[in-house]
């Protein structure tokens, strides 16, 4: 985990820009993988109605105290908070992002990371929007699930949404998927992102295919369940503890 995307605040500064003055330039996503991508401001201001069905199915699944863990602009938080009256906790390392969304109106947004969070428990823990990505690396998933330990009450859930990027590669003459296991899991990558002047440092990323996922979470001593594909290899999961 660890994954400092706040060096400098390019979420919180185009967040502000935005909600502020309605400046709509685009966050752009560098990977040394892909092609340049980029993300819509606007979209983070997303209302339910706008939000994708998996993020839907989620905010339908949330209840008791929840904690919305990379809460960006704070959509799915003021929904949750206003919406189905949820006593919400939305926090994230962007300090713009945590002013937008005091400005939004959430009553409980804090500046601090997933993992230095302590001393309280939830009955819903919130990881959307590649919900995996701040564990970086396979091997960091242990340490993600001694976390989650951590933060649920016993009969508490994750809700979590992740992809499997298998299906970017070559099928062999077999039919099956061929990855190059000598470079690392396919789901592990590296960002940086760019607004207007600004470049972020290079981070880790990772995209979680649904089996991995579930033997992890099993290994962990965690219930996983498939909750919902999308329709480009995305899909929401459901963990909770085994008594």
């Amino acid at each position: 985990m660890n994954n400092d995307k706040t060096n400098p605040d390019i979420f919180g500064n185009a967040m502000k820009a935005y909600f502020m003055n309605g400046n709509e330039e685009e966050i752009i996503v560098h990977s040394p993988d892909f092609d340049d991508d980029v993300i819509p401001v606007p979209y983070l201001f997303r209302k339910y109605k706008e939000m994708p069905p998996l993020e839907k199915k989620a905010m339908d699944g949330c209840y008791g105290k929840v904690l919305d863990v990379g809460c960006g602009a704070g959509s799915h938080s003021l929904y949750l908070q206003e919406k189905r009256k949820l006593e919400v906790t939305a926090i994230d390392t962007s300090a713009g992002a945590i002013e937008i969304c005091s400005l939004r109106g959430i009553k409980d947004a804090r500046k601090i990371a997933f993992e230095d969070l302590s001393g309280e428990k939830y009955d819903t823990v919130l990881l959307l929007m590649n919900g995996t990505g701040i564990v970086g690396r396979l091997n960091r998933l242990d340490d993600f699930f001694r976390r989650l330990k951590d933060l649920l009450l016993p009969k508490g859930q994750v809700l979590i949404d992740s992809s499997d990027l298998s299906y970017l590669f070559d099928p062999d003459e077999d039919g099956g998927i061929w990855v190059d296991a000598a470079n690392g899991y396919y789901g592990e990558l590296q960002y940086k992102l760019s607004y207007g002047n600004e470049s972020s440092e290079t981070f880790e990323w990772l995209y979680l295919d649904f089996n991995s996922l579930y033997l992890a979470a099993s290994k962990n001593n965690f219930n996983c369940e498939l909750v919902k594909e999308g329709e480009h290899y995305d899909y929401l999961a459901k963990l909770t503890l085994i008594p």
